[in-house]
């Protein structure tokens, strides 16, 4: 083959080449969003110091090292009357934060007797400061920020749950 023969394939074969890379480069990839779907895995209610009822709600339950890890991370809305409890082996010092946690949520912290200990209210979505309980909880229920001033919660309300079927 002649010298420019051997030329010419080169530049078509480093022409074709430059071309497919090109249109590989441009070609746009769509990442779908990571949609994690609320699953109703129990009813709260919570209550008054004198047994009234404030408000119902549908809960996750978060009880295994998975779950308690992750919480409410990667979801962008939770509805109003829905939470996420976390139930823990024993009751001691709590605290949570909110990494890559997109919802700005009120944090209840709750002891072994199911009785309200503290608040950390407000927190904000994607904050990795320490959100402490303050005195020993067994319990945390989050819910939207805002929520618990809204229904008057008060340190010495109480919970009630009960797991339902799936």
């Amino acid at each position: 083959m002649k010298k420019s023969t051997v030329k010419l394939v080169v530049m078509l074969v480093f022409g074709v080449s430059l071309v497919n890379f090109q249109s590989c480069k441009e070609e746009q990839k769509t990442v779908k969003p990571l949609v994690i779907e609320f699953k109703k895995e129990a009813e709260l209610v919570l209550k008054t110091t004198n047994d009234s009822i404030i408000k119902k709600l549908d809960v996750e339950i978060a009880d295994d090292a998975y779950k308690t890890q992750t919480g409410l991370m990667y979801r962008d809305a939770m509805g109003e009357l829905q939470g996420m409890l976390f139930v823990f082996p024993d009751e001691d010092l709590r605290s949570f934060y909110m990494k890559n946690t997109n919802i700005p949520l009120d944090i209840i912290y709750i002891d072994a007797n199911k009785n309200i200990v503290s608040f950390q209210k407000n927190a904000k979505p994607n904050n990795e400061t320490s959100l402490p309980s303050n005195v020993p909880a067994k319990y945390v229920l989050e819910i939207n920020a805002g929520l618990a001033d809204q229904w008057q919660l008060e340190v010495g309300d109480k919970i009630e749950y009960s797991r339902v079927e799936r």
